[in-house]
């Protein structure tokens, strides 16, 4: 059989839940971490399955939620963390 290509709607359904958690984890906790992330979705949120791990979320934030989130180096834990691109207080403190 051929591989299948392109997104199906289980794979964009997929997508856009977790966008949606993502975007909720890090309004709701400016600030946080990717393993921060991971931890809520993975073990609170019952995403399992979804084989998410900090890396991965480092790529998908930039990816597809660059338009609402923003990252800075926090020097003290030597991390990127995330928080909301609209707050000028974290925007003050970015890089």
């Amino acid at each position: 059989m051929p591989r299948r290509t392109g997104i199906g709607s289980q794979k964009q359904a997929r997508l856009e839940r977790l966008k949606q958690e993502v975007l909720r984890f890090v309004l709701a906790n400016p600030g946080c971490s990717a393993q921060s992330i991971v931890a809520e979705l993975a073990n609170d949120r019952a995403m399992r399955n979804h084989g998410l791990t900090p890396r991965k979320i480092g790529f998908f934030i930039p990816r597809y939620l660059a338009d609402r989130l923003t990252w800075w180096q926090d020097h003290i834990a030597g991390r990127r963390v995330y928080g909301d691109r609209k707050s000028t207080r974290l925007n003050s403190s970015h890089q």
